[in-house]
């Protein structure tokens, strides 16, 4: 089945990427149907990254879906910062505000995370918001994906666990064998490789403590996924495996363009086990001269369109079956349960 994407007056399209619906009539969803799972999507990412994440979810969703009929609609916190390009996208996408979440009826919610302007997370400008957010999930979805940053803020708001800044970037793509037993996972290889790319960790011994399920975790990249069951199933994604095969190079570069710019000290680190031999040492020659001869326009010549072509997202079909799991796992509830009564956000 199709992601129908919430389009404002136009109503709810197929998704532009979905090939299911080819000659054939628009599926009716019905909202007390457990195959019709209505999902919103907070975005929190920044300008230059909001319709990039847009596709993942939705490429993503629409390959998990299956029988399952999924719409999608989405969200902005009024108080991430945004240019005039970012206002204009989330206008012409159709974002709603956060106000509208309050009253939308919703099974499950995926928030991403936000690039960090402040040492704290508790001292970011949409803290407030974001909080709020949280707990209405808590108690009008079935269940809930957090992403990245949003990750770190949700375990210190209901739990008081801290992030930890690490020494260097988690950056690569990044193995965790022997997934822990659960519905999540089924299904998906015994040694998953996802994508990470973070700065700071939230660590098992604390989540343990505090009675989250960590799935999946190594001694080289911490904690990958995790879960809590509280009135709705919060799951944790520290890593991406909505990203696409292009995604870490496109983070790459973006991090040395802002080292060639001098708006960072030292020269990034590469991705860890994301590249071939060939392509490593070619990133190394191109290193060599950055670092003897730093200017911006050098950019010109890092070698994208060589790189990306030997690209594939080997965990593509590992993240697959995670979503869809997920999908299956709110069918399910929703099948079992009676209707949520809605809370009010106070």
């Amino acid at each position: 089945m199709p992601v129908l994407l919430d389009r404002g007056p136009f109503g709810f399209r197929p998704f532009a990427a979905s090939e299911h619906l080819r000659g054939k009539m628009q599926p009716d969803f019905r909202q007390d149907d457990a195959d019709c799972i209505n999902i919103g999507l907070v975005n929190n990412m920044s300008d230059t990254a909001l319709e990039t994440t847009e596709r993942q979810i939705l490429k993503l969703l629409d390959a998990a879906a299956g029988d399952i009929l999924v719409r999608l609609k989405l969200f902005s916190l009024p108080d991430i910062p945004r240019t005039d390009l970012g206002q204009k996208h989330l206008s012409r996408l159709y974002y709603a505000g956060v106000d509208d979440l309050w009253n939308y009826d919703l099974d499950g919610l995926i928030v991403t995370g936000a690039e960090p302007r402040t040492p704290e997370l508790s001292q970011e400008p949409y803290w407030n918001t974001l909080t709020a957010v949280i707990d209405w999930a808590e108690e009008n979805t079935i269940s809930a994906i957090w992403s990245c940053l949003a990750v770190h803020a949700t375990v210190l708001h209901i739990d008081g666990i801290s992030r930890h800044a690490l020494s260097d970037k988690c950056f690569g793509i990044f193995e965790f064998p022997n997934p822990a037993n659960h519905p999540l996972v089924n299904g998906a290889p015994s040694r998953l490789g996802i994508p990470h790319s973070r700065w700071n960790e939230v660590r098992a011994n604390a989540l343990e403590s505090c009675g989250y399920t960590v799935l999946t975790k190594s001694a080289q990249a911490g904690v990958d996924m995790f879960l809590k069951q509280r009135r709705s199933l919060f799951i944790f994604f520290q890593g991406h495996p909505e990203y696409e095969a292009w995604t870490l190079l496109s983070e790459y570069r973006r991090d040395i363009g802002r080292y060639l710019r001098g708006e960072r000290e030292t020269y990034p680190s590469m991705p860890l086990g994301y590249f071939d031999a060939a392509t490593t040492e070619a990133l190394k020659a191109f290193q060599e001269r950055a670092l003897l001869d730093r200017r911006e326009d050098l950019l010109t010549s890092f070698p994208t369109a060589q790189v990306a072509g030997k690209l594939t997202d080997t965990w593509r079909s590992a993240a697959k079956q995670i979503y869809g799991n997920w999908l299956l796992h709110m069918s399910a509830q929703k099948s079992r349960k009676p209707k949520f009564t809605r809370s009010a956000v106070t």
